[in-house]
């Protein structure tokens, strides 16, 4: 039984339909605003370190202040410290103000790490500031940030 051109099977999906609906969702999910559960970097920060409050210096970030690309941003993030027995960072902690979850890494430091510093890459759900937050191996902390300007945002949940 051969079927004319006009007749479908219901159950059967054009690849039209399908890409359709695919780059419909996939372009509802980068649109500002839509994953509302943004997670407020303040709280990230006292979630991680309780009721102690970041004196900003000594931390230094640097990002691109334009990336093209907000799949894949370098970072980097030096803290001033001797990195001895007595004075060195215990963690470093690096956070986005505009990414749906606001903590992006925590890493963990000794005296034997050498430099005070590290180096990755990052995904950033828009223009926005990182923030990071060196812990001191005395309890004190220390922040600095960098904006950078992203031209295609990733699409980050």
């Amino acid at each position: 039984m051969q079927r004319t051109p006009k007749e479908q099977p219901p159950t059967t999906l054009r690849r039209r339909s399908i890409l359709t609906g695919a780059l419909a969702a996939a372009g509802i999910a980068c649109l500002p605003g839509v994953n509302a559960a943004t997670e407020d970097v303040e709280a990230a920060i006292k979630a991680l370190f309780g009721n102690r409050t970041p004196q900003p210096g000594k931390v230094t970030v640097k990002i691109p202040p334009i990336s093209e690309n907000g799949y894949s941003v370098p970072l980097s993030v030096k803290v001033e410290s001797p990195m001895t027995v007595q004075d060195h960072v215990t963690r470093i902690a690096v956070f986005a103000e505009e990414n749906p979850i606001a903590l992006i890494a925590d890493f963990k430091l000794g005296p034997r790490s050498g430099l005070a510093s590290i180096q990755s890459r990052i995904r950033m759900g828009g223009s926005q500031r990182i923030r990071a937050v060196a812990e001191m191996s005395d309890g004190s902390l220390w922040s600095g940030y960098a904006f950078s300007i992203v031209t295609l945002a990733a699409c980050v949940v």
